[in-house]
């Protein structure tokens, strides 16, 4: 019995030691593709025609030496299904929406994000807020006066527009939202809850400052057509997030395309057509608020 167990111990040593040196085996092996996939999660800008991006794709080709394929997304979730199923090498995600990602990933990474201009509703740099808004004209001057109205959120993975309001608005209110309101809805977009607010679809919306500023833009509204309710803590802006499977090297010189994209005249039209200054590198550490306010709600 003894000379059994000594050999199913050898056996169990041999298997662990052969185990080890596949992992590491498999660990220094890395993605090189000959395309990369680009993906974005929906916003004002991906609704317009592909051409506004193109400065940023032929920045990322030349940096890598690789065709890059744009992918366009239907919702938040199926940015976040395409780069865990590794259909994507190359997503924009919500702050909220990177960090459900990367809780089933560890292997993405963030790379970059806007630095944003000052806005109408948007302040300078790499962050913003969630603001709660009326019509100017509604009467509305408190959150005792929305209580039993209807409620326009964005996406169930948007950050400004589901998880701030259902973390740090509750707080405020001391309820759940399907408590206070007498209805919430889901919009599908920022855009469309900006709107919705003006077209009388949603007494009020939770919608980020700079998304906000978009439906401005486009003249749908001015400033003075708002009320703002509620404005949340500063948030990152929406995070660039790599596949971290990808070679080193490839990820390297993706993330350099992204931080150099404001030396030439094509890139600094893009950064101006999406209302930023440039791109800042980010962590995984600076989406920590983002997790902190994830494990509230799971909590709850």
């Amino acid at each position: 019995m003894k000379i059994l167990t000594k050999k199913v111990r050898l056996v169990a040593a041999a298997l662990l030691m052969s185990a080890a040196s596949t992992t590491v085996a498999v660990a220094q092996e890395c993605k090189n593709p000959d395309v990369i996939r680009f993906s974005m999660i929906p916003t004002e800008e991906t609704t317009q025609e592909l051409s506004l991006y193109q400065p940023l794709v032929n920045q990322i080709k030349a940096a890598t030496g690789k065709n890059v394929e744009f992918f366009l997304p239907t919702s938040y979730a199926s940015v976040v299904e395409a780069m865990l199923g590794g259909f994507v090498d190359l997503g924009m995600h919500g702050p909220y929406s990177y960090i459900i990602a990367q809780g089933n990933d560890p292997e993405l990474r963030v790379i970059a994000t806007y630095a944003k201009h000052k806005g109408h509703f948007q302040e300078e740099g790499p962050g913003y807020k969630a603001v709660l808004v009326a019509r100017a004209d509604s009467g509305y001057t408190s959150l005792e006066d929305i209580k039993g109205t209807v409620v326009g959120l964005t996406d169930p993975a948007s950050t400004s527009g589901n998880l701030l309001p259902r973390v740090a608005f509750t707080k405020v209110i001391g309820a759940d939202l399907e408590d206070y309101f007498s209805r919430v809805v889901y919009t599908g977009g920022h855009d469309l809850s900006g709107v919705a607010v003006i077209e009388g679809q949603v007494d009020v919306a939770f919608v980020a400052t700079h998304r906000l500023d978009n439906v401005l833009d486009r003249g749908i509204a001015s400033m003075e057509d708002y009320v703002v309710l509620w404005s949340s803590p500063v948030i990152p802006q929406d995070p660039f997030v790599v596949n971290g499977r990808l070679c080193p090297e490839i990820i390297d010189q993706i993330q350099n395309a992204f931080l150099t994209l404001g030396d030439s005249e094509e890139g600094r039209q893009y950064l101006e057509n999406v209302n930023a200054s440039k791109f800042v590198a980010m962590t995984d550490a600076d989406y920590d608020i983002i997790r902190d306010l994830k494990a509230a709600q799971d909590a709850q």
